[in-house]
């Protein structure tokens, strides 16, 4: 799989933005199994380039191509063809389910499109520290456990891409490593590549690319 860039630019991003930008208005190709660390200070359109990637939104000049396929014209169906088998994504909102379980959150994606090889969810719960909030309710979890929630939700399917906006902003440098390591573990396991964009650079991220947004 390969996502490609061709001259994207928002519709919203001012212009001394995009003149700055070393993906906006640039041709970009990213394949499976590169690691990609996109460092995107506040208002370069960081959000809106995970959006775009995942078919959230349209806003925008140029192409991107999904096997060298141009999504802008992609309808609904073929959007949730690439999400189940292809796409995961770590939102930067989250969108977790408040009112139900960690564990039936987590559970929506494995139910759903799940990949077999996947270490197990108490394994990973475990790992991030959080195996006794499983019956609890999502909404009764601090800011920092809901991001470990929504790490292991996005590790239950299969992906040729995990897309991530800021996964580790509430979480100390002890944690982002463990959750890095895991991360890592799970895309290895599916030759996937991984594009974390972030403010700053994490440093526990081992990428093959730094691309300033």
């Amino acid at each position: 799989m390969t996502i490609q860039l061709n001259k994207v630019i928002p519709d919203f991003l001012e212009k001394e933005k995009v003149d700055r930008s070393k993906i906006w208005n640039h041709e970009v190709r990213i394949q499976k199994g590169e690691r990609v660390q996109i460092i995107a200070p506040s208002g370069s359109g960081k959000t809106s380039l995970v959006h775009f990637l995942y078919g959230l939104r349209h806003d925008y000049k140029g192409q991107i191509l999904i096997n060298e396929k141009n999504i802008h014209g992609w309808n609904a169906e073929s959007f949730a063809g690439i999400r189940s088998n292809s796409l995961s994504i770590i939102f930067q909102d989250l969108r977790l389910f408040p009112d139900h379980s960690v564990l039936e959150n987590i559970q929506v994606k494995k139910s759903l499109y799940p990949f077999e090889q996947a270490a197990s969810i108490e394994e990973m719960a475990g790992r991030l520290g959080i195996a006794n909030k499983l019956g609890k309710l999502a909404r009764t979890c601090s800011y920092g456990e809901q991001q470990r929630i929504a790490i292991i939700r996005s590790l239950q399917q299969p992906f040729d891409f995990l897309l991530m906006d800021e996964p580790f902003s509430h979480l100390d440098e002890n944690n982002r490593g463990i959750a890095m390591q895991l991360i890592e573990e799970e895309a290895t396991k599916r030759k996937a590549g991984i594009i974390l964009a972030d403010l700053k650079r994490i440093t526990q991220f081992n990428a093959d690319k730094l691309m300033e947004l």
